[in-house]
């Protein structure tokens, strides 16, 4: 086992939407990033930083505060958030990503 004795990194769970939207939050000294899943819905969140989100499997329809329609993003495309935005999602399949805080 390998432990990293320099810095503690800690993993947080998240739970939103009553369980349909569920995510790991971890946090080095190397930044913060989140992976998570969201079950099908629709759903908003807010920012306060600037977030580079990336569809690992599944599909996601995101309107971005301010933008007058969804686009549809797939396994393996990104979109990016800006800081104190908002941002609406549909999911019509289970839906995994990766979240980078900036």
């Amino acid at each position: 086992m390998v432990r990293n004795t320099k810095r503690a990194i800690m993993f947080n769970t998240n739970e939103y939407y009553n369980g349909h939207v569920k995510s790991i939050a971890f946090r080095s000294g190397h930044g913060k990033a989140t992976v998570g899943v969201m079950a099908p819905g629709e759903y908003e969140f807010k920012t306060s930083s600037a977030e580079q989100m990336s569809v690992v499997m599944g599909e996601m329809h995101v309107k971005i505060n301010g933008e007058p329609n969804f686009v549809t993003y797939k396994a393996g495309e990104k979109f990016y958030v800006g800081p104190n935005s908002s941002f609406k999602v549909k999911v019509e399949v289970e839906t995994s990503y990766l979240c980078i805080y900036e």
